[in-house]
C-alpha cells in the first residue's frame, strides 16, 4: 500500500494494513497460563515454600560468610547483592502471578455468584407459584363440599325425614278410622 502525502488524513472507511513485525511473538494460552499461575500462587502461600526460601537464604548466608573467600560468589564485603538481585527478581515474578490468580478466582466467584443469584430468583419464583396455588385450592375448598358438611346435611335432613314420619305417623292416629265424614 502507497503511502499517503504529508497533510492528508487517513480514510477512516478502510482497514489499516497490518504491521508485520520482524520477530515472532510467541502465543501463550491464556488458560494455561492463568492455571499456572494459580498452582505457583499456592504454592507460595504454602509453609512448605516458607521452609524451602529459608533453607534457601541460610543456606546462601552461611556458604558466603564461612567459607573462604575463594569460594564465595556473594560476598558478605559486597552485602549479598547477587542473593538481593535474586530474591527481588522472584518477587517481581510472583507479584504479578498472584494478581492473576486472584483476578482469576474473583472472576470464578462472581461466575458462581450469579449462578446462586439465579438459583435463588428460580427457587422464589417457584415458591410464589406454590403459594398462589395453596391459596387458590383453600378458596376452592371453600366452596367444595367437605365429608363433614355433607354428613352433617344428611343428619339434618334424616331428621327433618323422622319428624315428618313421625307427624304423618300421629296424623294417621288421629284420624277416624273408618273413613271419610260427609256432611
Amino acid at each position: 500500500m502507497a503511502r499517503e502525502p504529508r497533510g492528508r488524513t487517513p480514510r477512516l472507511d478502510q482497514p489499516r494494513e497490518v504491521r508485520r513485525s520482524l520477530i515472532n511473538r510467541p502465543s501463550v494460552d491464556p488458560e494455561v497460563f492463568g492455571r499456572v499461575s494459580e498452582r505457583f500462587a499456592r504454592f507460595l502461600g504454602t509453609a512448605r515454600f516458607l521452609v524451602y526460601l529459608t533453607v534457601f537464604v541460610l543456606v546462601w548466608l552461611a556458604w558466603n560468610s564461612f567459607t573462604p573467600v575463594e569460594l564465595q560468589f556473594d560476598p558478605k564485603a559486597l552485602n549479598y547483592t547477587l542473593l538481593t538481585l535474586i530474591l527481588s527478581l522472584q518477587a517481581s515474578y510472583a507479584a504479578p502471578l498472584i494478581l492473576l490468580a486472584q483476578n482469576r478466582q474473583t472472576d470464578r466467584d462472581r461466575v458462581v455468584g450469579e449462578q446462586d443469584r439465579a438459583r435463588d430468583e428460580r427457587g422464589l419464583a417457584d415458591t410464589e407459584y406454590l403459594t398462589r396455588e395453596v391459596a387458590s385450592l383453600r378458596i376452592a375448598m371453600r366452596e367444595v363440599a367437605t365429608r363433614d358438611f355433607v354428613r352433617s346435611e344428611l343428619r339434618a335432613l334424616l331428621e327433618e325425614l323422622d319428624e315428618r314420619a313421625a307427624a304423618h305417623g300421629k296424623n294417621e292416629a288421629d284420624a277416624p278410622a273408618g273413613g271419610s265424614t260427609s256432611g
